[in-house]
């Protein structure tokens, strides 16, 4: 492309690639599946659920809590990073325009983050197969759906702040405090708050459900807890509101417009200011 999208895409999925840090984070996930293989968790049964689709919902429960942090640590540095290492100058110099420069970033960092994961969740339905274990393509279709909307959301927040923050040491803080942030207003905090101010329950859980990180994880439970039971009372009121199979698609829907609505809002200011 004439901009340099495809160019940039390329370096930076090529430079990942060579770092430490690709390699060990593919290992935690493919690491995780074997072992989880090995300790014979498909053997076991939650609410119903025995074989892959036990392994699945594990898998799903630990990428919630690594992904999202991980997304944001790593990307945040992408935009600034450049910037005080004097290498966007150079990059800039190139026939590359800024949108060019900026999605670029972003999908080779989406492909570097998301493909791992997605090859061990792969990796682990074809071990199934082989192994005469029952697969639910349907299960792991969703789930590899749920898993690319969670990525392009925090992708898209990292880009966001990485664009505007002044210093590496200034976009890693911001990430680090929204992830707490994100953490703390999961169900625990929210039932406190309710029962505190006596405020109507809808809207705390309507509050709650801005999370991209809430509607992941109610997402993911209503795949093998149709009646989710282990949310308690909020189970109620979503499920009296929208459908499992609304909510679903609400749960792939949401991170990915958020994630694109950011990223969106990171290149405007990206092209409309001074990036050196």
């Amino acid at each position: 492309m004439k901009n340099g999208f495809m160019h940039i895409a390329i370096l930076d999925i090529k430079q990942n690639i060579r770092s430490k840090w690709f390699w060990g984070y593919s290992l935690v996930f493919g690491g995780f599946v074997a072992v989880m293989f090995a300790l014979g968790i498909t053997e076991s049964q939650i609410i119903g659920f025995v074989g892959l689709s036990r392994l699945m919902v594990t898998f799903m429960q630990v990428s919630m809590a690594v992904l999202p942090i991980f997304v944001l640590i790593s990307t945040v540095r992408s935009v600034v990073g450049d910037r005080e290492s004097n290498v966007m100058e150079y990059m800039l110099s190139l026939p590359i325009s800024l949108s060019g420069y900026f999605w670029g970033k972003l999908v080779g960092r989406f492909f570097i983050i998301f493909v791992p994961v997605f090859l061990a969740l792969f990796g682990a339905t074809i071990w199934a197969v082989i192994t005469n274990i029952d697969v639910p393509w349907n299960l792991f279709f969703i789930y590899s759906l749920q898993l690319a909307a969670m990525v392009i959301c925090f992708l898209g927040l990292s880009m966001f702040i990485s664009t505007l923050s002044r210093s590496q040491e200034i976009a890693i803080s911001i990430a680090f405090i929204i992830w707490l942030v994100a953490v703390a207003f999961l169900d625990l905090l929210l039932m406190g708050i309710m029962l505190r101010s006596r405020m109507d329950p809808g809207l705390i859980i309507g509050v709650g459900m801005i999370n991209p990180l809430q509607v992941f994880r109610t997402g993911a439970l209503a795949l093998f807890d149709p009646e989710l039971t282990v949310m308690g009372p909020a189970s109620y009121y979503i499920l009296d509101t929208v459908s499992r199979t609304i909510f679903v698609i609400f749960s792939v829907v949401y991170p990915v417009t958020l994630g694109v609505l950011l990223a969106y809002f990171g290149n405007r200011y990206f092209n409309r200011n001074d990036v050196i």
